[in-house]
């Protein structure tokens, strides 16, 4: 039994884990990195064909967006996951694909006229209807048999809509052990889902560390907070442009803002209009209004006895084409506009960004965490002008953040986490951080909680039966690689995959008719003759 850290070691996104047990090869997550690439994730060290199964913990890109690129590279196995999950990454897997082929296109355009390569998408949307049928959905605290080495249980990590802890029972050789992969824990009192559930068994637990080294401090009041904002801003005559990820937080807004609405707090702007202006956050939206009980915390639950959408409330709109998004910023009237990407670094917010950034009556206002190196962390840092579209903009407007509203749990948090499992865990890998945030988290486990307690790198390889590094990872810091040498390698990545897929292939025709095996030999034997240079 082994375990390889693949991404999101020493980072916060790109997370993917391999795990080998017996003849088994299965990945839990498999995710995109975005933002700073600090350090370079290791390359899948197996061809996609001999993956057997992903268990994936929630279906936030940055744990789920490369799968398509896995089908698309041979693998045909099944992906074990939660059903809102399931439901969720429909919609956001799509968009991704929308987004890779958007790009390869605009990338493809200046090609021609400059006589530069060919850029490949990362995947399409085929590559995205292809791997749908993958999935197996599962419900939370059920026990799952999926071969004789593995079995699974999903426990609710109150990070998102369907996100899950995955507790993996592995068996070989007469032995068995118990893996616990955290996925994002999520904060508590938060509106909408229910609080994290804490495990209670594991021998080797994988944690995550976005907040390892910082506390939220006491439960704020989200409403008045947002309430304060929206005020202000409305009286100055601006917009309040809220940069939100499309899957979580927009709803989360809603669900305030609709409160907020309700209880007839923001005075002389009555009825003001809300935007929520992504094609991905209003189908998500959809997605929440859903009869998926099994997922939301009680007062939602209240609500929707009482026949309440907790969710929409009057002049709620809704912006699907890019003329209703134009429309948005036309209209003079003071208003909310929810858009994504929530890290500024992609989508329409950046034209509403560039169209209330310099203004001085408008505000920005960060409800999420923002990446190193992103847009919004530049903002929120104290930007005085940034470039959008080629265009220098001034930061004139109001850039403001919500306390305490962030979607994962702190480090006293993260620490209750784990100190509910009795016994204790024999080791704790800690990932899913900021570079010097995992070590950080790790010497406060072992400190604090008594249990050794470690921060990989990518590449790192470790015995799960006896906890110790098989495999040293890379410790070497990158400066991201140029989109040129980058392409080249993707491509010649896949070509890797496929041939390692192709050996896969042979070995499943073992025993064949001796007429067959030939004939498969000559294609394989005329591919090379044409390719062989």
């Amino acid at each position: 039994m082994k375990i390889q850290f693949l991404g999101a070691a020493h980072e916060v996104t790109g997370s993917a884990t391999l795990i080998t047990v017996g003849t088994k090869k299965i990945l839990v997550d498999y995710g995109m990195e975005q933002g700073v690439n600090i350090y370079e994730n290791c390359e899948l060290p197996l061809a996609p064909a001999e993956i057997d199964f992903i268990f994936l913990t929630h279906a936030h890109i940055d744990h789920s967006g490369m799968i398509p690129n896995l089908v698309a590279n041979g693998f045909n196995g099944t992906i074990f996951t939660t059903f809102a999950t399931q439901k969720l990454c429909k919609i956001m897997l799509m968009d991704s694909a929308h987004i890779q082929e958007f790009e390869a296109e605009w990338r493809n355009r200046k090609a021609q006229r400059s006589g530069g390569e060919e850029y490949l998408p990362v995947y399409t949307q085929d590559d995205v209807s292809k791997t749908i049928p993958l999935f197996s959905p599962c419900h939370y605290n059920i026990d799952y048999e999926i071969c004789n080495e593995i079995s699974v249980k999903f426990i609710d990590a109150g990070h998102l809509l369907g996100s899950a802890s995955i507790e993996l029972t592995l068996r070989e050789n007469g032995e068995t052990k118990t893996v616990l992969f955290s996925g994002d824990i999520g904060n508590i009192n938060r509106p909408l889902i229910r609080d994290p559930q804490k495990p209670e068994t594991a021998d080797i637990v994988v944690i995550e560390s976005t907040y390892g080294n910082r506390l939220h401090g006491e439960r704020p009041d989200y409403v008045s907070q947002l309430t304060s904002i929206i005020q202000r801003t409305f009286d100055r005559g601006g917009n309040v442009v809220v940069p939100c990820f499309a899957v979580g937080r927009t709803q989360e807004m809603l669900y305030l803002i609709r409160q907020i609405k309700n209880d007839r707090l923001i005075k002389n702007h009555d009825n003001f209009p809300v935007w929520v202006d992504s094609p991905l956050a209003v189908e998500a939206t959809g997605i929440y209004s859903e009869d998926l009980v099994e997922f939301f915390d009680s007062e939602t639950l209240d609500l929707l006895d009482a026949g309440i959408n907790p969710i929409k409330f009057p002049n709620l709109n809704l912006s699907i084409t890019s003329d209703d998004s134009k429309f948005i910023n036309a209209d003079k009237t003071p208003k909310i506009i929810l858009s994504a990407s929530g890290m500024c670094e992609a989508g329409r917010i950046r034209h509403h960004l560039k169209h209330n950034l310099w203004r001085r009556e408008s505000t920005i206002l960060f409800v999420g965490y923002q990446s190193e190196g992103t847009l919004g962390a530049k903002l929120i840092d104290g930007a005085t002008e940034i470039k959008l579209f080629g265009e220098p903009i001034a930061v004139n407007a109001e850039i403001a953040q919500m306390d305490g509203i962030s979607g994962h749990a702190d480090r006293d948090m993260l620490l209750s986490w784990l100190q509910n499992i009795n016994p204790k865990p024999r080791k704790v890998f800690v990932n899913h951080g900021g570079d010097t945030v995992c070590d950080e988290f790790a010497a406060r486990i072992t400190e604090t909680l008594g249990i050794p307690a470690e921060a990989p790198y990518n590449g790192a390889e470790y015995s799960l039966a006896s906890g110790e590094m098989l495999v040293d990872g890379n410790h070497e810091r990158i400066v991201k690689l140029k989109p040129k040498e980058s392409r080249a390698d993707t491509v010649f990545r896949r070509l890797l995959d496929a041939g390692r897929r192709l050996m896969v292939v042979i070995e499943h025709n073992r025993g064949g008719a001796n007429k067959d095996l030939a004939k498969f030999a000559d294609q394989i034997n005329a591919l090379s003759d044409k390719w062989d240079r």
